[in-house]
């Protein structure tokens, strides 16, 4: 089957709510002069009508001048649709099948359109319909319809009745037929006939004489040749399709010309997907529509839940489990079909937890790249706390609580715990390293230091006593190691420590880093031993280097 773009166009460009008569039943009974007769059209006005044994309509038609009807108070379009009739030449039951599926998902009132009696194949045509409506329509009592079952219309067009009203008729035909044989088609359609009590509250009865012996010359009669029994029973026809006809209900809503065109292109898909189409595969074609809503509606809780990644493995799974239990929530109640929840929530529950799949796949990622950061910049820290020119002990502690800090912040996630030990070794070993230099770093910065005091108190302040505690120190310094053969027991002398506790206390504290100001506070100093000595030498006499005239004249006085 396909879809008329002409035919659609006119159908979207209804604003209406829209409502649907079709009509089925079995080729050459009559479909398309009795929608002629409804419509109040003759044969050259409206739906084409044939007297050959072939059958006049092909596929679904639809009348494009919609009937305007009012409908508990609210203006509703009546479309009228026409199908091929069943068992016609040349076509199979899978085509009748999609047929049948096709007006009995879109019509309002279905009218089953009979001559002379209820025979055991058209009941057996009716399964298709029957899944369809245990599938769209059989919901759990107390909810809310999405779907609109049609109600069905038996019409049977005869002379005489034997004695039986229709709905009597129709009645006896629906009972169940013995079977004290167990043949496997009487149950199969017992089984029909059991399955039609669903659509029960919804199908009515109606019987109609037929409107003139000469059958074939139907089109060239007016209504004064026709049997006033038919014109009298067909405006009593009119009248209950009148009283049936509701708009069509998708969702819980009324549906427009456009949507009741998106409703026609996705049955349509549905029914031809399959090679054989099923209840089942039109109902998943309409559910696939409900679940990507939901998994929408679970992206965007789960976006609101958690706004970045990384995140904890709990909060991910706490987010998933909130997220996926209101999309199935949402799901259940919007779904279409009668089967089991379990089974129409099954695909709804696979996309979830593959979703979920993809989403711990990309916290992963997220997680190594940003545990990945946060160590990197540790290692550099570490880096930079080994090479320090001015080595503390208290400083490097710090630093490495600041960055440890920091680890927990940036690094979240399931690589946190993977990094975090990988950061603590790392730390271990490297504090180790520090604190195995750090004693023989000082000695060298004491030993440095006491030169440094050598040059000041020979050259710049001029004073012999720091210049002798100065080599006082260094020679000290030099001999200690040598006198007693190792720099342990050097590190160990109380005086050792009380020294480095001094240093630790001056070289880092809560007032400045030496470490970061020793080179401009050795650049100050500098400036200031400049600019003193150059006011020292102001203060002085000036004493020339070369003798003068005055100098030698006051020698030759002298003598």
């Amino acid at each position: 089957l396909k879809v008329s773009q002409e035919g659609l166009n006119v159908i979207r460009s209804i604003k209406n709510p829209i409502a649907i008569v079709a009509v089925i039943g079995p080729y050459r009974s009559g479909k398309s002069f009795l929608l002629n007769q409804l419509l109040t059209l003759t044969c050259d006005e409206g739906f084409g009508v044939g007297h050959a044994r072939d059958t006049q309509t092909k596929g679904i038609w639809v009348w494009g001048d919609p009937m305007e009807m009012e409908v508990n108070g609210q203006t509703t379009s009546v479309l009228f649709l026409d199908t091929e009739g069943f068992e016609s030449v040349g076509k199979s039951s899978v085509y009748d099948d999609r047929i049948f599926a096709l007006a009995t998902v879109l019509s309002s009132v279905l009218i089953y359109n009979l001559a002379e009696t209820v025979k055991e194949a058209d009941i057996a045509k009716l399964s298709f319909a029957v899944e369809l409506a245990e599938e769209f329509y059989g919901r759990v009592k107390g909810r809310d319809e999405v779907f609109t079952p049609a109600k069905l219309l038996w019409l049977i067009q005869r002379d005489f009745l034997e004695g039986k009203t229709v709905q009597e008729m129709v009645r006896g035909a629906l009972q169940p037929v013995p079977n004290p044989e167990k043949d496997k088609d009487v149950d199969q359609v017992n089984l029909i006939r059991q399955s039609l009590n669903l659509m029960a509250a919804n199908s009515t009865a109606f019987g109609l004489t037929q409107p003139h012996l000469a059958r074939t010359r139907l089109c060239e009669l007016s209504d004064s040749d026709l049997d006033p029994k038919y014109v009298r029973q067909r405006n009593q026809l009119r009248q209950v399709v009148a009283s049936l006809v509701q708009p069509k209900i998708v969702s819980g809503k009324p549906v427009t010309g456009e949507e009741f065109a998106d409703l026609l292109e996705k049955t349509l898909n549905a029914l031809n997907k399959g090679h054989i189409p099923t209840a089942g595969s039109v109902v998943d074609a309409f559910n696939r529509a409900v679940q990507d809503k939901c998994l929408a509606l679970y992206h965007e809780a789960m976006r609101r839940l958690l706004p970045s990644l990384p995140a904890e493995e709990a909060a991910l799974v706490g987010a998933h489990r909130n997220a996926s239990g209101r999309a199935m929530e949402v799901f259940e109640r919007e779904r279409f079909g009668g089967k089991s929840a379990e089974d129409a929530i099954r695909p709804l529950r696979d996309e979830l937890r593959e979703a979920l799949i993809n989403l711990k796949r990309e916290n992963e990622f997220e997680s190594a790249k940003a545990c990945e950061g946060a160590h990197r910049g540790c290692e550099e820290e570490l880096d930079a706390l080994a090479n320090m020119r001015l080595p503390s002990v208290a400083k490097f502690d710090a630093r490495l609580d600041a960055c440890n800090h920091t680890v927990e912040q940036a690094c979240r996630g399931p690589s946190k715990t993977a990094y975090s030990d990988r950061l603590k070794k790392t730390w271990t070993r490297e504090r180790s390293q520090f604190l195995k230099e750090y004693n023989q770093r000082l000695f060298n910065w004491l030993v440095i230091g006491s030169l440094v005091l050598v040059v000041i108190g020979r050259f710049v302040v001029k004073w012999v006593v720091v210049e002798v505690l100065a080599w006082a120190l260094f020679v000290f310094l030099e001999t200690y190691t040598r006198i007693f053969w190792s720099f342990d027991s050097l590190y160990l002398n109380p005086a050792w420590r009380s020294f480095v506790n001094v240093w630790e206390a001056v070289v880092y504290n809560p007032f400045i880093d030496l470490d970061l100001w020793s080179v401009p506070l050795l650049w100050v100093g500098l400036i200031l031993i400049i600019m003193c000595r150059c006011y020292r030498c102001r203060k002085r006499p000036h004493t020339p280097l070369l003798p003068t005239h005055h100098d030698t004249l006051h020698t030759r006085r002298s003598e």
